[in-house]
């Protein structure tokens, strides 16, 4: 019997402590969630944060993405400004043959027509093994509808007797592309000193002193480069550099056509 009213007055105790603790807290029922008002405007809070975070990082990658753009076209057109100076200042001052007869090697056309403006010359390689040796350089000029694109072609030089009608290009390479005009001048240097610009070098026996190439923005009509003006150093053949060089060493880089030279060996 004894065991039994203990049990009971534990449980009145226990009921009675929970009683005075709801007494003490009568809104402690209520606080142990959220309302869906709540959710609801945590949600949206959560949401406009999301969207402006995202809007932020897509300004933030696009404005990124159009300065790496622009550095690369600036590194591009600074890389291929290069290339021209070294091929234009290693130009050699020796003949092919164009047209059946010797001409000397330099050639520089404008755009006419359907034919693109093209530049053709002789210069001496810097490609891996080929440091030592010559090698015909083409500059062409390709357009499309809205882009243009300086495109550099080589070939091996073979010697005087080249046939520069039949020669075959390879390993092109762009080395400008853009909404851009490309052309070209060609410099000489009068005996009175002054410059004198044309805008074509066919069928000359020297080569010219400049090449400028001028690029022109479509969009904007500004020029990317300003002046960008290339030296040919070689004013005469190299056999004019030997100490026992003939006073006419420069006409002598035209060789004779070949039927006429045989005509002249032949007896009597």
């Amino acid at each position: 019997m004894r065991p039994y009213i203990d049990g009971v007055r534990i449980d009145a105790a226990l009921r009675r402590a929970c009683e005075r603790r709801k007494q003490g807290n009568p809104d402690r029922g209520a606080s142990g969630g959220f309302t869906l008002i709540e959710v609801l405007a945590a949600l949206a809070i959560c949401s406009v944060i999301i969207v402006t975070t995202a809007a932020l990082i897509h300004t933030v990658a696009g404005n990124f993405d159009r300065g790496t753009r622009s550095v690369d076209a600036a590194d591009r057109l600074v890389l291929a400004m290069q290339r021209l100076a070294s091929d234009f200042s290693s130009a050699r001052f020796v003949a092919w043959t164009a047209g059946g007869s010797p001409a000397l090697a330099f050639e520089g056309e404008q755009a006419v027509g359907e034919k693109p403006a093209r530049i053709m010359f002789v210069s001496g390689s810097s490609i891996g093994d080929e440091r030592d040796t010559d090698e015909l350089v083409s500059l062409t000029v390709e357009r499309s509808d809205d882009s243009t694109r300086l495109t550099r072609r080589r070939a091996a030089y073979s010697g005087p007797d080249m046939p520069i009608e039949r020669v075959s290009l390879r390993d092109p390479v762009v080395l400008i592309d853009g909404n851009l005009d490309i052309s070209f001048l060609f410099g000489r240097l009068m005996s009175g000193g002054a410059l004198i610009w044309n805008t074509a070098w066919t069928g000359q026996t020297a080569l010219p002193r400049f090449v400028r190439v001028i690029l022109r923005d479509r969009a904007s009509g500004l020029d990317p480069v300003g002046e960008a003006d290339f030296v040919l150093r070689a004013d005469a053949p190299l056999a004019c550099g030997s100490p026992d060089a003939h006073p006419d060493c420069v006409s002598r880089v035209l060789p004779r056509p070949k039927r006429r030279a045989a005509l002249e060996r032949a007896p009597g």
